[in-house]
Parts: C-alpha cells; structure tokens; sequence
C-alpha cells in the first residue's frame, strides 16, 4: 500500500508563490499534480516519470509551475509562482504503477489527502 501525504498549500495573494510537497511511502511511481475547485470536476496540472526525465504541464500552469522529485526522499513538490485566483482548488498528489506520466485522473492509482491553495486578488 503506497500513503501520500501532501504539505505547503496555503493561502496567498495573487502573483505569490507556493510550494507544495508529497511524501510518499512505499516504492516510487511516476507521480502527478492534479487540483479540484468547488463545483467542478478535479483536474490535471503536471505530472513527472519515475527518473524525473519527463514532465507533463497543464496549458494553464506552462511557464508558471514547475513539478519535480528528490526519490532519495520519496518526496515530490511543485513550485507554483505567479499564482491567480483561478488557481485556488484543492490540490492533489498521486501515484500510477509505471514510470510514464499520465494527465489522466483514471491513470492514478492513489491518491493524496489533498491540501487547499487559496489566491486571494
């Protein structure tokens, strides 16, 4: 059984920055980020492979955030510069039993808890 615990999230003003981490149990997977507002259906925002030589971005997040991994500490962040109010969600990290990443939900094969990030304008 793989555990994800993620930290970091928070409430900002918009153009802040945060940084978010999972600590995961168990061996590593490819990992990703996804996030779910009030209302709507959870999201992708970016995704890393098991070695950490492919990254995945949601077109909302390119340029913005930036996802990667120590695997020495089973631990995955991302780096959210530049934040906006539509970037308030609840964020979550999963795992997929592969080295691929994948910026689909149904991929993942655990879940986070999920840490709350709000951007204030």
């Amino acid at each position: 059984q793989v555990q994800l615990v993620e930290s970091g999230g928070g409430l900002v003003q918009a153009g802040g920055s945060l940084r978010l981490s999972c600590a995961a149990s168990g061996r590593t997977f490819a990992m990703g980020w996804f996030r779910q507002a009030p209302g709507k259906e959870r999201e992708f925002v970016a995704a890393i492979s098991l070695y950490g030589g492919r990254r995945n971005y949601a077109d909302s997040v390119k340029g913005r955030f930036t996802i990667s991994r120590d695997n020495a500490k089973n631990t995955v962040y991302l780096q959210m510069n530049t934040l906006k109010p539509e970037d308030t969600a609840v964020y979550y990290c999963a795992a997929r039993a592969g080295a691929d990443p994948s910026d689909y939900v149904r991929e993942y094969d655990y879940w986070g808890q999920g840490t709350q990030v709000t951007v204030s304008s």
